[in-house]
């Protein structure tokens, strides 16, 4: 019974002992792992924004993810105060060997940036430090939320007016014109100052002159065939005509 006893002591001394171990040596990776965070993060990364926002910067760890929080405050403005906010950023930065080896002035690169702009959070989506920019979009840190949310601006769709019924047109009678009247045109009168007006002549006609020999046979020339000769029949003609007037 003794020889069993001291067999049991002994395994849960061994028990205690390798538990005490185990525990010692997690506290030990979490104190190292606390102090390496420490030892970057001692003094938060503070800038202005170019509004003279006053702004810090705060990295956590979320599993494998690497997250950065930039929290702001606005100047007050007469007895109003100033505004505040903040946004998140999440990456694995740590796929970058320059970040290893100096993880503060990655995001030190980051503020350069940030400091820019009027509002931190309203930047760009995802921001590429120079000593890590080749590398892919997972290595970089990427907007998530901010607080308060930006106002989303929805585009408004135009006021459609009812239509109206579509009325048949109607014939409209057809409206004769009524004949105008002529009116007589007046004469118009010579101005002072000014040159004779050409006027419109219509040619007379001529006078036709009758020859005694066109005239028809009258009293004189049936006396001058009587008693003439044919080739003096128009000069005797000519002459009892004369006589007899």
């Amino acid at each position: 019974m003794r020889a069993r006893m001291r067999i049991l002591l002994l395994a849960l001394a061994a028990t205690i002992c390798v538990s005490n171990a185990q525990t010692n040596n997690s506290s030990n990776d979490n104190k190292q792992q606390e102090q390496q965070q420490r030892s970057i993060w001692d003094e938060p990364i503070k800038f202005n924004t170019k509004t003279k926002d006053s702004c810090t910067m705060v990295v956590s760890g979320a599993g494998d993810y690497t997250r950065l929080r930039v929290s702001c405050k606005g100047p007050s403005q007469g007895q109003a105060p100033g505004r505040s906010y903040y946004c998140d950023f999440q990456g694995k930065p740590n796929i970058c060997r320059a970040y290893n080896l100096n993880p503060r002035h990655y995001f030190t690169q980051m503020m350069w940036e940030l400091r820019k702009l009027s509002h931190a959070c309203q930047g760009a989506k995802i921001y590429r430090p120079q000593m890590c920019k080749k590398y892919p979009d997972e290595a970089q840190m990427t907007f998530l939320a901010s607080w308060p949310k930006a106002p989303t601006t929805k585009l408004s769709k135009p006021v459609q007016e009812p239509r109206k019924p579509v009325v048949p047109a109607q014939n409209k009678p057809v409206t004769t014109p009524k004949p105008v009247k002529p009116q007589p045109q007046q004469p118009v009168k010579p101005q002072p100052g000014k040159g004779p007006q050409t006027r419109k002549t219509t040619p007379k006609p001529g006078k036709t002159t009758v020859h005694p020999t066109d005239q028809p046979d009258s009293k004189a020339s049936r006396i001058a065939s009587e008693y003439c000769w044919k080739s003096f029949h128009g000069i005797c003609t000519y002459v009892i005509n004369w006589f007899q007037n």
